[in-house]
């Protein structure tokens, strides 16, 4: 988990929400003698602190959102632009935040 924007009224943070530790081997079966398929579910979570809401992209949605930060890393973008993105996906946020 990796915190990757934090304003006063967004936060983003990368997650890698099954990774396995690096010195884990993956579970073998007669079916799956070199392990069990194994597939990286990675994404972010889009917390818009002005409504308590958050959104988990990921999927076809993550790679959407990737594409944005790549193209923020060639072009620096504003603060207000990268806000102006994170209010879009926003939109999609249903789930209140809530601490654990």
């Amino acid at each position: 988990m990796r915190t990757l924007y934090d304003s006063e009224h967004f936060s983003v943070t990368y997650m890698l929400a099954n990774a396995q530790p690096g010195d884990e081997q993956p579970e073998k079966t007669e079916q799956y003698p070199m392990g069990l398929p194994f597939i990286e579910r990675h994404g972010f979570e889009i917390v818009d602190k002005r409504t308590g809401k958050e959104v988990y992209l990921d999927g076809s949605w993550a790679e959407l959102f990737q594409q944005h930060i790549v193209a923020w890393q060639i072009k620096a973008p504003t603060q207000e632009e990268v806000e102006n993105t994170l209010e879009q996906y926003a939109g999609l946020a249903q789930n209140p935040v809530v601490v654990h």
